[in-house]
């Protein structure tokens, strides 16, 4: 069994992909889609042709109560087109949350900070300047919500203790890797920052956990796979000790008054010991 690369994608294409898709949410919304805007990796740089998602984001003028519905229902009538829309990420609140740090739709603070430093419009009016920026205690407690609700539940749980899957297919495997060491990075630095910054972070510590598997994770990031067996083996001996690294640093850096978070992390941590 080896690890095949997916289908490449050139960050021109990948903008091209997501001007055409900001195009049909303005045909669905009409006037009351502000501006849509290229986030992450798009709109900062580091763009990688192996496994970047494409990451769209959307603001409209309010909420209405079937906004989730139609956006979740025309992203997946995108995604069907073909592979390369299959990566297409959208992000999506109303002018009137995003200027008071909140989100009311799909819209994840990191990624507001993100719009706010770096988003490349697309269509609409920029209004970048009206986005109140997260502060650095929001950014933490929304990022372990997330991976709480992303990455602790079971069937997450039993791949990260039989990983074969995970070794098969890049992308996954790339963002069950990386991802903890994004949390890390902008709790740490109170930056969005890119993927690769997060990782050179991460390796500046001396002795940096998992080393081997982020090399791994780095290098099948950049379209250059080691074969799944090793890195069935690699995640075998390194995945659970990152994440633990990521619960037990995150723990530390919790503000007050988020004891529902903490106990969060640690039942994931004695779920993530219990093989």
């Amino acid at each position: 069994m080896s690890t095949l690369p997916r289908q490449g994608l050139d960050a021109d294409s990948a903008t091209r992909i997501a001007e055409d898709s900001a195009r049909q949410f303005q045909r669905t919304f009409n006037d009351r889609l502000v501006a849509a805007y290229a986030l992450g990796s798009l709109a900062h740089g580091g763009f990688a042709p192996a496994v970047s998602d494409i990451d769209l984001a959307l603001i409209l003028t309010g909420r209405h109560h079937e906004d989730d519905a139609t956006i979740r229902r025309v992203t997946l009538e995108l995604q069907e087109r073909d592979s390369s829309h299959q990566r297409l990420s959208v992000f999506w609140s109303s002018l009137p949350a995003l200027s008071t740090d909140h989100d009311d739709g799909r819209f994840p603070a990191v990624d507001r900070l993100d719009l706010k430093d770096s988003g490349k419009l697309l269509l609409g009016e920029d209004v970048r300047q009206a986005v109140q920026p997260p502060g650095a205690d929001t950014l933490v407690t929304d990022s372990v919500r997330f991976a709480l609700q992303v990455l602790a539940p079971d069937p997450v749980l039993a791949e990260f203790h039989h990983p074969e899957r995970l070794a098969s297919d890049i992308r996954r495997f790339t963002k069950a890797v990386l991802l903890p060491l994004r949390f890390l990075y902008t709790a740490a630095t109170a930056d969005c920052g890119s993927t690769d910054d997060a990782i050179r972070h991460h390796l500046a510590h001396p002795a940096p956990v998992a080393e081997d598997l982020v090399r791994a994770a780095t290098r099948a990031r950049h379209g250059q796979p080691d074969p799944a067996e090793h890195l069935t083996a690699l995640l075998h001996a390194d995945l659970v000790p990152l994440y633990l690294h990521y619960i037990d640093t995150t723990l530390l850096r919790l503000p007050p008054g988020t004891s529902d978070l903490s106990q969060g992390l640690i039942h994931w941590r004695t779920r993530l010991l219990d093989r």
